[in-house]
């Protein structure tokens, strides 16, 4: 709408909606988180964590009106006609800038639960969204390092136990958990340096949504494969908030997640290893594909 304004003065005014945005509803989330921590009985818990979520999700509806209210990007985006708001689902995304979090959360908001990222356990103690993480219930994970393991071998396995903890609350409510299966934004430099075999994509780490895997069980009801394409170039957030992002191309594709592998043990079964880096390699072949056909403009073509 305000996108015909010069683009110093849109981005004054989305940053100021921002900060207003998260203002708003991160000062209301905290008030319950406060109750929350102060009244720690089951009952009152499973009465406000509903409530902390409705907050949330309304947070998520502010930032996609003030970039309607800012913005005049183009949004293609096929795959979310038929999710289930009330399902289990494990989300993945190539990852390019801070803009795909707003993207995901603009794309998902209210047609599949709320997404909630496994996050270090250190980021914990970030000064005021450290509280809103926990109060939401974003499962914490305290990964040992193997020269960590070499030292305390005692403490094997007591990451995996300590996030299955973590994610015992999601049986209680619908859950969508995110993951960037790359560990990080794409760059052409990280790109090189990798020598990755994908023309835009970087080399999955297949360990983390193994771990987020095993830790649910078989709780998923499936993985949801998300293709982020930004045709013009990958955008910056302040290239976001100015409105020179003009059109954003998402692709999700439901996909099973093989039964057995909520049963293996990704750090210390080699043949189940290679398994599962095969079936995360098939996945990223297909959406290097997907990507570039976007980029092309055709239309996807699933591998056989």
């Amino acid at each position: 709408m305000l996108n015909f304004l010069p683009s110093p003065l849109v981005g004054l005014i989305a940053g100021t909606l921002l900060i207003c945005n998260v203002m708003i509803w991160c000062s209301l989330l905290l008030i319950f988180a406060l109750i929350k921590i102060l009244i720690p009985v089951n009952t009152i818990r499973k009465w406000i964590n509903p409530l902390l979520t409705k907050i949330a999700e309304a947070w998520i509806f502010g930032n996609s009106t003030w970039m309607k209210i800012t913005q005049n990007t183009q949004w293609d985006v096929q795959g979310v006609e038929h999710l289930n708001y009330k399902g289990w689902y494990l989300v993945n995304a190539n990852h390019q800038s801070w803009v795909d979090i707003l993207v995901l959360q603009h794309v998902f908001n209210l047609k599949i639960p709320f997404l909630k990222f496994f996050l270090k356990q250190e980021l914990i103690k970030v000064p005021v969204m450290g509280l809103c993480w926990w109060a939401l219930d974003f499962p914490f994970m305290k990964r040992f390092s193997k020269d960590y393991l070499e030292k305390h071998p005692e403490m094997k396995g007591k990451d995996l136990e300590t996030t299955r903890k973590a994610c015992e609350k999601f049986q209680q409510m619908p859950t969508s958990v995110m993951n960037f299966l790359e560990g990080t934004r794409f760059t052409q430099s990280k790109h090189a340096k990798q020598q990755s075999t994908y023309q835009h994509l970087l080399k999955p780490k297949a360990g983390g949504i193994a771990f987020a895997i095993n830790a649910m069980g078989d709780k998923f009801d499936s993985l949801l494969n998300v293709t982020i394409v930004y045709p013009d170039g990958i955008p910056t957030f302040m290239d976001f908030l100015l409105g020179k992002v003009k059109k954003i191309i998402v692709r999700v594709e439901k996909k099973p997640i093989p039964a057995h592998f909520s049963q293996h043990d990704y750090n210390n079964d080699p043949e189940f290893r290679a398994q599962f880096q095969q079936w995360t390699h098939e996945l990223w072949l297909e959406k290097d594909q997907t990507i570039q056909n976007l980029l092309n403009g055709q239309p996807h073509q699933p591998l056989t």
